[in-house]
């Protein structure tokens, strides 16, 4: 059985696995002679755990989500942690929507489009590590931001926001300047535990679709709905 791996992974994808499983080899013939024999089961189990959790970091399963222009799909996988309206001054230029999701060790961390757009800018910024389960963490963590414009009606400004967390310390994008995306196309990935933004324009129109507390996957979720949007 095949297990897709993601690209962004390389070369991590192959040194971490490698260096577990020679470090199986090393336990294992160290257990025959240096340590007592549950001492060498108990830490090849260890091991055992770390690579199948190597692997499943870097997984990258197909998807393909609801189709039409009338919602946003979330562009990672992970736990809605705030929904608020805030002053985006930058791409979007006033009230905004921000919908923030906190990705877990544990989470797959593609990074998906939220709907057709074009990519505008990509903005990098260096920042620090804390905690990204933490909402300050967007704004003084390293970040890599897209100012993206969607292509379909409305043609709102939107910004995805690719943030580090503690233990995340790669940003992976991708996406280029001017490139076109299709809905839950990948663009990128956090590696480790990370957290990602979306900003969409405020507005009487657009009706969330998820609480503070849900479960959302990249390109399968929608995060937000167009009221008069006829898909």
């Amino acid at each position: 059985m095949k297990i897709p791996l993601t690209k962004y992974g390389w070369p991590e994808v192959v040194v971490y696995p490698a260096a577990i499983l020679a470090g199986f080899i090393i336990v294992g013939a160290a257990s025959i002679s240096l340590v007592p024999i549950w001492a060498g089961i108990a830490l090849e189990m260890v091991l055992g755990g770390l690579f199948v959790l190597s692997l499943m970091f870097f997984r990258d399963p197909e998807r393909a989500g609801p189709k039409g222009s009338s919602v946003l799909l979330a562009p990672a996988d992970g736990k809605v942690t705030v929904i608020e309206k805030v002053e985006e001054n930058g791409f979007i230029g006033g009230p905004a929507l921000k919908i923030g999701i906190f990705l877990s060790i544990f989470n797959v961390h593609i990074n998906r489009a939220p709907c057709k757009v074009r990519v505008e800018r990509i903005t990098y910024k260096k920042g620090r590590y804390i905690n990204a389960a933490n909402p300050e963490s967007g704004r003084v963590n390293e970040s890599n931001e897209l100012d993206l414009m969607r292509t379909d009606s409305p043609k709102d400004r939107l910004v995805v926001r690719q943030i580090s967390g503690a233990i995340a310390r790669r940003i992976v994008c991708a996406a280029g300047q001017g490139q076109l995306l299709a809905a839950g196309e990948r663009f990128g990935m956090i590696k480790f535990g990370s957290r990602t933004e979306l900003y969409v324009p405020a507005s009487k129109d657009i009706r969330p679709l998820v609480q503070v507390g849900d479960k959302v996957k990249a390109g399968l979720t929608p995060l937000l709905r167009y009221e008069l949007c006829e898909d």
